[in-house]
């Protein structure tokens, strides 16, 4: 048995993206940010759906359009695949923990 809140990583300088479960159409991440964010010039376009789970601190998702949502703990985002996206900030100073759940298929509820 294995804890989500436990071993965190000690260095973050960079943020860190470790695979939980994988499948052939699912993949289940945790991420640990700290004040991390995507490059002002990148984009995730993934080909497959993400749903993302902020567990602890606070982040902030950016559309290609300007639009950006802010997630606090235990807010939760579904993310369409091919829907441009990027984290356009995560709080300094605090472990920001992400469960990000990758999938393929068509959506049925969000």
């Amino acid at each position: 048995m294995s804890n989500i809140f436990t071993a965190m990583p000690e260095d973050l300088t960079q943020e860190v993206f470790e695979t939980l479960v994988e499948a052939e159409s699912l993949r289940i991440e945790r991420i640990v940010s700290k004040g991390h964010a995507s490059a002002a010039d990148a984009w995730y376009d993934q080909s497959e759906h993400e749903w993302v789970l902020l567990l602890e601190g606070a982040g902030r998702i950016q559309y290609e359009d300007g639009t950006e949502v802010s997630l606090e703990k235990g807010d939760y985002l579904l993310l369409p695949a091919h829907v441009k996206h990027r984290v356009s900030w995560t709080e300094p100073g605090v472990e920001t923990l992400w469960l990000a759940i990758f999938f393929s298929g068509p959506l049925g509820k969000s």
